[in-house]
């Protein structure tokens, strides 16, 4: 059994709901597909969100309708048969009287992640009344029946597990299974999600607790490419990547793929494999836990970073000094990037700055603090253990006519990070391609 999880791009219109259903009945294995929302729809359900939290019902009928009448033009191209055709605007209408139904009354948190939980709801199905207009035993998986988080937001594995394999068990006679990506329930039973990007996730837990033969993620581009070719021309797709290679370039800012997506699978060994929908036959990026060794595969980045310089002429053998740096990031639920240590300093970087302001003021007990924002971390991968001579020197080499505010090397054995201003991303982007991949 493999995993097959399409993304909103891959379902974002009539005519690709139709070619990713040609992929599924391509190989009918008793494979689990998993959808995410049509490209638009999340953000659409947002938007009314926003507008019944500040009490603007009619700003929210108004997205409502234009998001209902996206979704009945698509049911008219996909289906040409009436009575197929009322069925699944049956199916999905039933979304739009829940959207409807929170109209008259203020809106609540749990209120919101059932909101949220529509998209995907809608497109499976669209995807199951399709199939089975095509002649093929499609079983829905509704996730709200297996899918659960514990109170910390991690998925509650034995449950999923327990859950799951009773459904498909159900249906000995199912050629493809169908379930929704992203929405799931927490630990007390209400609709809630695994945050943006969360159907790559659905897939990797899927994929960890049935002990899949694979798991694919189905987008719009050729596998992982060696650096960002919204930026840079000539960028090649990454054929292998350990899992550890993929966390970093996911962490840092390639977009194909979540970063929660690599953890289940690496615990469990399940190949992961990045797919082109748009072009089935590419081979795409294989991730696993082997990858050539003595080569950098990729460059990503990722923006909006912060970073922090705390600096103490007390710092030398001061004890406790890192302890209360990392307790203030701690204490303020803020995450550390990079760190950067000297004799009477410590630099950090963050990409979430909503406590920035305390942040700063806590950490003015213990020395004076620099504040520099509007930054981009750019990450390079690949097999940099600390033996292989000259790769960190390649690295600084195509950057020396870029300032550099902060590196990082030798907390992982796959990257080197470095820190840059904003406007020097692209610049440093292009130089670094030229030089690791290029040879200029």
């Amino acid at each position: 059994m493999k995993v097959l999880k399409f993304g909103g791009t891959s379902v974002g219109s009539a005519r690709r709901i139709e070619h990713v259903a040609d992929l599924v009945c391509k190989s009918l294995e008793r494979n689990i597909v998993v959808l995410s929302a049509m490209s638009g729809t999340t953000n659409s359900l947002v938007e009314i969100s926003e507008y019944l939290y500040k009490g603007n019902v009619p700003g929210a009928q108004e997205t409502i309708n234009a998001l209902e009448g996206k979704y009945i033009a698509t049911l008219s191209e996909l289906f040409p048969d009436e009575k197929t055709r009322n069925q699944a605007a049956s199916a999905i209408g039933r979304s739009f009287a829940l959207l409807r139904s929170y109209c008259g009354a203020p809106l609540t948190a749990a209120g919101e992640k059932e909101i949220l939980a529509q998209g995907e709801l809608m497109s499976t199905a669209m995807m199951q009344c399709l199939l089975t207009s095509r002649k093929i035993k499609s079983v829905l998986l509704p996730a709200l029946d297996y899918m659960r988080t514990l109170d910390n937001g991690e998925p509650d594995m034995p449950h999923i597990t327990s859950h799951l394999r009773r459904l498909i068990d159900l249906d000995p006679e199912a050629q493809v299974f169908l379930t929704q990506g992203y929405i799931c329930r927490n630990d007390h039973g209400g609709v809630d999600n695994l945050k943006r990007g969360g159907s790559d996730y659905t897939a990797s837990i899927i994929g960890a607790v049935l002990d899949a033969e694979e798991i694919q993620i189905w987008t719009d581009i050729d596998g992982m490419h060696n650096n960002d070719p919204r930026y840079v021309d000539g960028t090649s797709p990454v054929r292998q990547l350990h899992f550890e290679e993929a966390a970093e370039l996911a962490y840092f800012g390639a977009k194909i793929l979540h970063p929660s997506c690599v953890l289940p699978a690496k615990l469990h060994n399940i190949p992961v494999r990045l797919l082109n929908t748009m072009d089935p036959h590419a081979p795409g990026t294989l991730i696993c836990n082997a990858s050539p060794d003595g080569t950098i595969k990729a460059i990503a980045a990722k923006d909006g970073i912060t970073a922090i310089k705390i600096k103490s002429g007390r710092m030398l053998l001061a004890y406790g000094f890192l302890h209360k740096v990392f307790e203030t990031f701690e204490n303020h639920r803020t995450s550390i990037d990079m760190i950067a240590t000297s004799e009477v300093g410590v630099t950090v970087t963050i990409d979430d700055d909503s406590r920035l302001a305390a942040i700063v003021d806590d950490l003015k007990h213990f020395g004076t603090v620099t504040v520099d924002t509007d930054m981009v971390i750019i990450c390079v991968v690949g097999d940099l253990e600390w033996h292989n001579c000259g790769f960190e020197a390649r690295v600084l080499e195509a950057l020396a006519g870029i300032p550099v505010r902060m590196i990082s090397y030798g907390g992982s054995n796959y990257n080197i990070s470095v820190v840059v201003q904003a406007g020097d991303k692209v610049a440093a982007l292009r130089a670094l391609s030229d030089r690791l991949f290029n040879g200029k």
